[in-house]
């Protein structure tokens, strides 16, 4: 499974502009896919809310094709299932994406877990997690954190 999406991010974010994939910030949305899912699973329940938030601002906010969306939907939860770690999502992340992107990943992680209106300690510690792991300073977590929850 790893080996499935290790090759989706290769082919679609490592390799640079291909077909359909024609700049930077577009190949972020695909990135950032993964580790919103696994937001969405972090209290082992996935709330049609909380898809349709992760949808929502892929398409919303980024302009995906809907057959680019229902891979990497597809990919993410298969490899969520399977992931001991978010590591291997952060990595690709951490290599090829500055501080500020890093940043407003973070604060759309947070958009996924308020879309239910509930904030389950599970989805909390994820993105906590998920944050460190992209070097996010404290400071920065809590105001993507808040520029979140003020969006809702």
């Amino acid at each position: 499974m790893l080996g499935e999406i290790k090759k989706f991010f290769d082919s679609f974010i490592q390799s640079g502009p291909a077909p359909g994939i024609q700049d930077a910030e577009h190949r972020l949305r695909l990135a950032t896919a993964a580790l919103l899912f696994e937001v969405s699973r972090a209290d082992h329940v996935i709330q049609l809310s909380e898809l349709t938030a992760v949808k929502q601002a892929l398409n919303h906010l980024f302009d995906l094709s809907d057959a680019e969306l229902d891979t990497l939907v597809e990919l993410a939860n298969k490899e969520s299932e399977h992931a001991s770690s978010h590591y291997q999502f952060t990595s690709l992340i951490n290599r090829s994406f500055d501080a500020a992107t890093k940043v407003r990943i973070v604060e759309m992680l947070w958009r996924v877990v308020f879309s239910d209106a509930e904030m389950d300690k599970y989805e909390e510690a994820t993105v906590r997690k998920i944050a460190e792991l992209l070097y996010v300073s404290h400071s920065d977590f809590i105001a993507a954190k808040q520029r979140a929850k003020g969006s809702v």
